[in-house]
């Protein structure tokens, strides 16, 4: 007679228990994982349309540039071809570096100086050229060298030497984020609109200027000439405003 066995049901065998407070976590951290996920993307969006406009800004400003430049051109023939003379425009931006250290300098000025963040041996900034700021700078004339600088020049500073100036710290520009969470009210948005914003003199020129950090060049290759002599001088020297000239003397100290 055949053996019967009886063959008991078996339960299927039951996950792991997870304790409450785990799985609270785990829900948690998925719901923040797919939040993040889709804060990403959207900020991936907006920055696209950001880096789409900066582009459109750039090359609006590359025109206007090639414009005036162009413009420039044809009035200095047109002088020509009728024997006049062409007057060039006036510069509206200068660009300032200090030269001489701080011994046997007179209170006023040190101060001045001081003022105009030049605080160190070769440090430079920008200014507008209005008549307050040419008198201020006559009594340190002989501890600064200045001039107009280009666009080229422009561009080269604030991009090789550019630093923010952001709740008191000095932060590299390492990206338009930087400029546009402390600017973008002015309508400044990148490298582009602030260096334009900074060689036509527009209406945030101030705090435009006042965003980027004092600029520390190097000392300038071969040296000096005779800093103890103006730069007009029969000689030769090096304090004094270098007018255009002031392109060559920032390309060694970059």
């Amino acid at each position: 007679m055949a053996e019967r066995y009886l063959v008991k049901e078996v339960a299927a065998p039951q996950g792991v228990v997870v304790p409450e407070g785990l799985r609270k976590k785990i829900e948690r951290n998925t719901g923040l994982l797919a939040q993040k996920k889709e804060a990403m993307a959207a900020k991936k969006k907006l920055n696209k349309v950001k880096r789409h406009d900066i582009k459109m800004r750039a090359s609006k400003y590359e025109k206007m540039y090639r414009a005036a430049d162009r413009q420039s051109i044809n009035l200095r023939r047109q002088a020509k071809a009728t024997g006049n003379f062409y007057v060039e425009p006036e510069a509206k931006m200068m660009f300032i570096t200090r030269i001489s250290g701080i011994n046997k300098m007179a209170p006023k000025p040190r101060k001045i100086l001081k003022l105009l963040r030049l605080d160190q041996l070769h440090k430079g900034v920008f200014v507008k050229c209005n008549k307050p700021m040419l008198n201020m700078l006559k009594p340190i004339m002989p501890y600064i060298t200045c001039g107009y600088p280009n666009l080229k020049t422009v561009k080269n500073l604030v991009l090789k030497r550019g630093f923010a100036k952001v709740q008191g710290s000095r932060i590299p520009l390492q990206s338009n984020d930087i400029i546009s969470d402390n600017l973008g009210k002015f309508g400044i948005h990148g490298v582009d609109d602030l260096v334009h914003e900074l060689y036509t003199v527009g209406p945030n020129f101030k705090r435009a200027n006042n965003f980027l950090w004092a600029f520390k060049l190097n000392s300038p290759k071969g040296g000096f000439v005779r800093k103890k002599h103006g730069f007009h001088e029969p000689k030769g020297g090096d304090w004094g405003n270098r007018e255009e000239l002031i392109n060559d003397l920032i390309r060694k100290m970059l």
